[in-house]
């Protein structure tokens, strides 16, 4: 067993930093639990997305398992009620949808979830529900459902009495059927009652029932087990799944949902001998292998709860159900407090949400970073945009940056409803987006909108808007996946395919569309019925097969189209689909799901596959290179992990043999075209990732249950050496062009306490807090927004070991001058320290000039210390460095290194560099101006601190010195009084008196610098008059420190009394 995962860090990306933009809203959770003494703290397991926490109601969620958890699918969440610091996870969703995820056994901590160690049960894969001994915590039971793509023995009930370091399989109903759910009478915990299901699924089909489904009681703790289903009034026939629940009020009272011929929801009065049903009402059992619980109220034994599509309660034991409104659809676990049926936490497919009354109010699911993005785009605006579709939700477009330093629900636009499919954004036009949408669309087959954003609607422009619901593929003219590929073609942007069981284009944005291939696939009738089993038939199109997964057209040569299958065919057309070759890996095993065909931007011929089997539970990476256009292929598998199945790989443009590939877990990488793969570290959490993006110089990953994250420049990964050391001890990377933007100008301004930031500016949502790291550095967690790019130049160097001389980084401009230095040993400030780490490290410079003159504290006289910590617009730092070329110079005792880069203006703006440098000019001087001010007020206040003292040094008979000496303090203090407010006792004290000059230079560099245009005629002529203020009363000053004060201090000197400093 270990407490930390397996995940190994690595040097190369290790000092990497991913962030996530969102969206901030939820995904699927199937597995939710409170804590049964702390009110406000609840759990939520993402179905792929981790384990997440609130201590507060809902308000906030925080993932608590990253970094210990090396599956991201939480099937199963169950906190002690004897000790809820015990929480035990069990990994892998049962609700079996065609995007389920699948994990690797169960995870227990022991304080509150802070850390989390893994106990075993690898291989059950999927776990339905955990039970915990109510008075002791090591005692705890587990649902395994087992593999659902194909027979392994690793399933049923399972016991453990140590707390997970031993566990005891005691309930086994063959390698084809597992537990589904267990429950617990918490007033005799020795009875449990456990369900099995006999399910399976695998690319083109999905079935529920079979001889190993039932309902078992045991009376003695699971020694031992009875078989409910031929007790009187229990249905007949063929069972599906069934969920079960003890009424903790009534504890001979038990509800079983059963699927069945007679489905429907029982209830057994005397503790499963006999059993009546009491609602056969549809609206509770839609979609049985996907839903099917049922909740007995904690209080009251009449209540009782069932999740489906919508949520329904009844008080009158089972008879008849109202509807208990939830903030999404597709409900699936609920917890209710053992004392407080009114305190609850529900998981549907839009997230977790906590209710305080009962389920009539719920907290929000727009506060958790967990969508589950199937496919993405990225448009060509500035700052580009990332668009994708979520499961269970609408297609969605996120920024990878928004100006108020923060990206939030209100800087993302929905265009169309798509939840499924591929999506693609006009090459020229990003107001034209089209999206796959079968599922979350009207139109039938292959639904696909074409959403304009100026009109805000969707038409449906299907290639054949067929109704399939509950049809056979084979009984379809055409087959469109859950998932077809929409493609632009990148030769000309009038062109647009899309992928089915042939290949189609239109040249008219869908209002006609052309078959240019035949059916691809393989066509296996035998393949191609209806979904859901023996029971209860599924037409949800979710198993559509024998289509496209994905496709290219060759940016190389126009007409030649690539194509691969869900059932694992690989074609080309080299003549704009005339005619088309299967150049099918003979090395690929049959019915390989072939998620991405990749053409390299280095060469025509060269084209990678990315392709996997776990849906007939082979797990194994499939990874493919031809470099003969398709002639003749090889496994770039390398030393790629086992069990690491593949969706998606991306090949860099600008580096031949740089790839990406996207996985169950994460995102891999190598430098040498698959001999090695690493992977990826730098912040981005375990989860599948299915779809990835590489936007210039960025890196783009599409999770399927942690939303869009973005790896700010990949430039080292472009020059690094493929064995990372020939280039010496110390590597500095050429810093890639930098665009100075207007993004952060108002964050972090209002809030700036160490606790939540509820916003970026006032009347803007987006919160934030920050985190001081063990290094001394501080970062901002973001809680229900997404995370703007680094405010600067991002410079990346290289160090064979970790140095142990100091570390010097200095900035200069075009003509060679020091802008400004940075160092390792620097202490002030822990954010501006060069880190001197093993392998990659990353410092990013903000552009900024050094700061003006500081106030000097200790010479402030103040009669408290001030609460607040900065004046509320008090940004800090200098002018922002103009667009132009500058360098960087890295030194380390003998080893010096330097690079140029370029910093741009933001393309959006038509600022001249003339302009820019005008502006950056009277920012200089304003600067300058305001460090000049505030240097003889801190040389005013030394002096007046030290005439003050004065008087206790003289003796008796020198009064007319000491009352000299405070006639200076006077007129020192007036001009103190007009360069600054000498009445402000904090630095929010701003209203109450009249502003110094040193407030009127700070408020015309805001003024100046607020945007990219030159000083206004009006800024520069208030600028010059201030300016000319300070200049005099500086004059003032010298005079009176050259006259009356030189004065005082040859009296002072003669009667040997040191003198008064200035």
């Amino acid at each position: 067993m270990t407490t930390k995962n397996s995940l190994k860090t690595d040097d190369v990306t290790g000092k990497l930093k991913w962030r996530c933009i969102g969206p901030p809203r939820g995904g699927r959770v199937v597995a939710v639990a409170g804590d049964p003494t702390d009110q406000m703290t609840f759990y939520f397991g993402a179905c792929a997305g981790g384990i997440w926490k609130t201590t507060d109601g809902g308000t906030y969620w925080e993932c608590v398992s990253d970094g210990y958890l090396t599956s991201a699918t939480i099937g199963a969440l169950a906190v002690s009620e004897s000790d809820p610091n015990v929480i035990y996870a069990g990994t892998g969703e049962t609700t079996i949808r065609v995007d389920v995820s699948y994990g690797d056994g169960v995870y227990r901590s022991t304080d509150a979830g802070r850390t989390w160690t893994h106990i075993g049960l690898e291989d059950t894969r999927h776990i339905g529900e955990i039970r915990i001994h109510p008075e002791d915590p090591d005692v705890v039971y587990v649902a395994a459902m087992g593999h659902a793509f194909g027979p392994n023995p690793e399933r049923g009930v399972y016991r453990s009495t140590d707390g997970g370091q031993n566990w005891e399989l005691i309930l086994d109903q063959g390698d084809k059927a597992g537990a589904i759910d267990i429950s617990m009478d918490p007033n005799n915990p020795r009875i449990l009652f456990a369900s099995t299901w006999e399910a399976h699924r695998n690319f083109w089909d999905l079935s529920s029932g079979g001889p190993g489904s039932g309902l078992f009681r045991s009376t003695d703790g699971g020694d031992t087990w009875t078989d409910l289903t031929a007790c009187p009034g229990f249905p007949d026939g063929l069972l599906g799944k069934i969920g079960v629940s003890v009424s903790p009020a009534q504890s001979n009272r038990v509800w079983a949902l059963i699927e069945c011929e007679k489905a429907g929801l029982y209830r057994s009065d005397d503790c499963g001998d006999s059993w009546k049903l009491v609602s056969p009402n549809r609206d509770l059992l839609h979609r049985p292998w996907y839903y099917t619980h049922v909740f007995a109220d904690t209080t009251h034994p009449d209540t009782v709860y069932v999740t489906n599509f919508q949520m329904w309660k009844s008080t009158d034991g089972g008879s008849n159900f109202h509807e208990v409104t939830t903030p999404h659809g597709d409900n699936h676990d609920l917890w209710i407090d053992s004392q407080n049926n009114q305190r609850m936490v529900q998981g549907n497919d839009g997230g977790a949400n906590v209710s305080f009354n009962g389920g009539e109010t719920w907290s929000t699911i727009y506060n958790q970073p967990t969508a589950q993005i199937y496919r993405m785009d990225i448009d060509n605006q500035f700052p580009y945009r990332v668009y994708g579709t979520q499961q269970d939700n609408t297609s969605i477009s996120v920024p990878n940056a928004a100006e108020w330093g923060v990206i939030t629900m209100g800087d993302c636009t929905i265009p169309g409803t798509g939840e499924s499919g591929f999506i693609t954004v006009h090459p020229e036009d990003p107001n034209i987006v089209y999206v796959g949408c079968v599922g979350s669309s009207p139109g039938g087959n292959g639904a696909l909108q074409r959403y304009d954003h100026r009109t805000r609607q969707a038409r449906l422009v299907n290639v054949w808007p067929e109704q399939q619901t509950g049809v056979a593929q084979r009984d379809l003219k055409y087959r469109f996946a859950w998932t077809f590929p929409i493609v632009f073609s990148p030769h000309d942007s009038n062109t647009l395919y899309a992928g089915g069981s042939h290949l189609f284009r239109t040249r008219n944005e869908g209002q006609s569309w052309d078959a240019i291939s035949p059916d691809l696939s393989r066509n296996d009738s035998e393949k191609l019925g209806v979904s859901g089993g023996p029971l209860t038939g599924d037409g949800a199109s979710a198993e559509a097969y024998a289509s496209l997964a994905t496709f290219a057209e060759s940016p190389h040569r126009p007409g030649e189209l690539w194509a691969g299958t869900d059932d694992g065919l690989v074609h080309v057309s080299r003549n704009d689909g005339k005619s088309w070759q299967n150049v099918t890996p003979k090395t690929m095993p049959e019915l390989a799901y072939v998620g991405t065909v990749e053409i390299s931007a280095h060469d025509a011929d060269t084209i990678y596959l990315t392709a996997t089997r776990y849906k007939l539970d082979d797990y194994d990476p499939y990874l493919f290179r031809s470099t003969d256009g398709g002639k003749n292929w090889e496994s770039i598998n390398g030393d790629f992990p086992k069990g690491e199945i593949t969706r998606v790989l991306r090949a860099d443009p600008v580096r031949a043999g740089l790839l990406f590939a996207g996985t169950e877990t994460g995102i891999f990488y190598t430098l040498n075209d698959g001999r090695n793969w690493t992977r990826m570290a730098g912040g981005i959490p375990v989860s599948p990732v299915y779809d990835l993006k590489i936007k210039d110089a960025d890196l783009v990953a599409a999770t399927h249950g942690r939303s869009f994250w973005v790896l700010d420049d990949i430039t080292p990964l472009r020059n690094i050496s493929a064995n990372k050391r020939k280039k010496g001890e110390l590597v500095l990377f050429k810093p890639r062009p930098t665009h100075r933007l207007k993004l952060q100008w108002a964050s972090g301004m209002i809030f700036t306490g160490d606790g939540k930031a509820y916003g970026p500016a006032f009347g803007l949502p987006g919160t934030t807090y920050p985190v001081e790291m063990p290094d001394g550095t501080v970062e901002r967690r973001h809680l229900d927004a997404g995370e703007n790019p680094p405010d600067g130049a991002i410079i990346y160097y290289w160090l064979d070991k970790a140095a142990e001389e100091t570390i010097k980084l200095s900035v200069r401009d075009a003509k060679g001058q020091e802008i400004i230095c940075f160092s390792s040993d620097e202490q002030k400030n822990p954010n501006k320290r060069l880190t001197r780490h093993k392998g990659m490290n990353r410092f990013v410079w903000n552009l900024r000039y050094p700061s003006p003159e500081i106030l000097d504290p200790d010479l402030a006289s103040r009669p408290y210390e001030p609460l607040a910590k900065s004046d509320i617009f008090s940004k800090g730092g200098g002018p922002a460095a103009p667009p132009g070329h500058y360098s960087v110079r890295l030194t380390c005792g003998n080893v010096d290194h330097a690079e140029s880069f370029e910093v741009l203006k933001d393309p959006r703006v038509e600022t001249s560099q003339t302009e820019f440098d005008e502006q950056f000019a009277m920012l200089q001087d304003l600067t300058a101006k305001l460090s000049e001010l505030r240097t003889n007020v801190n040389r005013i206040r030394r002096m007046k601190m030290q005439l003050g003292e004065l008087p206790a040094r003289l003796p008796k008979r020198s009064r007319a010195l000491a009352r000299q000496a405070e006639s200076l303090v006077s007129r020192l203090g007036a001009i103190e009084g007009t360069l600054v407010n000498i009445h402000r006792e904090t630095p929010r004290d701003i209203l109450r008196h009249m502003a110094g000059l040193d407030d009127t230079l700070a408020d015309l560099i805001s003024v100046v610098a607020i945007a990219d245009f030159a000083p206004t005629d009006q800024t520069r002529e208030i600028a010059k008059n201030t300016c000319t203020q300070v200049d005099k009363l500086i004059v003032k000053l010298d005079k009176l420190v050259s006259g009356p004060i030189a004065a005082l201090n040859s009296k002072l000197d003669t009667a040997g009394i040191s003198t008064v400093g200035a």
